[in-house]
């Protein structure tokens, strides 16, 4: 396959996903898996593309609820057919792990969080999602629960993403082991270093590799 023809194709998936036209993605998919596209590439940088695009629409209020829950149906019905051929890879079974994620108490701004979870979840890992508007005490109790690895926290608002720091404090007194990673529009680098977070994410790629990179840490040891 011609770079150029690759290309092609990643294109028509993600456009796929922000027309939100199902049968027009699993169409694609099929032929692009017949002429040798890398699954990982075609979720990745064609379906999560388009997702990542329809999150854009979204904040930019020229696509609602409805628009974004028919590009997630697009999406997944593509993922559907790619994801068994993710789990092939034994570079990425390997790290393969738990997240427990959600968007702090007194925020209810989720797209992004939404957008990582499809990330994660395309990614194989068991994503524990506890929606947006989360008491504090919950992302603690859900981590100690299911002994998930990592603990992503989202706030869109100054305002709310104080909590995190409480978060952080608490599952750390009670599970050093446990990771955590926080992200959202007010949080930077210096803010998770000075509150003991684990990873930074500033968008839905940079937070896969990082949980990634932080389960794999995990399982050398």
């Amino acid at each position: 396959m011609t770079p150029e023809r690759e290309q092609e194709l990643l294109k028509a998936l993600a456009d796929g996903v922000v027309n939100f036209e199902e049968e027009a993605v699993v169409a694609t998919v099929n032929t692009a898996l017949e002429e040798g596209i890398d699954p990982h590439k075609a979720v990745f940088d064609g379906l999560v593309v388009g997702m990542q695009e329809c999150g854009r629409l979204y904040e930019e209020q020229e696509y609602f609820v409805p628009e974004l829950l028919m590009c997630a149906d697009a999406m997944y019905a593509g993922l559907g057919i790619l994801r068994p051929l993710l789990k092939g890879d034994e570079s990425k079974s390997r790290v393969k792990g738990q997240v427990v994620m959600g968007v702090v108490q007194g925020d209810v701004h989720d797209i992004g969080k939404n957008i990582v979870k499809m990330m994660f979840d395309a990614a194989g890992f068991t994503v524990h999602d506890l929606g947006r508007d989360v008491p504090l005490e919950n992302f603690v109790e859900e981590q100690l629960k299911t002994e998930s690895e990592i603990v992503a926290l989202s706030a869109m608002m100054t305002t709310t993403m104080v909590g995190m720091k409480d978060i952080i404090k608490q599952i750390k007194e009670k599970n050093p082991k446990a990771k955590i990673m926080i992200g959202g529009a007010p949080v930077t680098e210096e803010i998770a270093n000075k509150w003991g977070a684990d990873g930074y994410a500033p968008n839905a790629s940079n937070a896969l590799q990082d949980a990634i990179n932080m389960v794999a840490s995990l399982k050398d040891i």
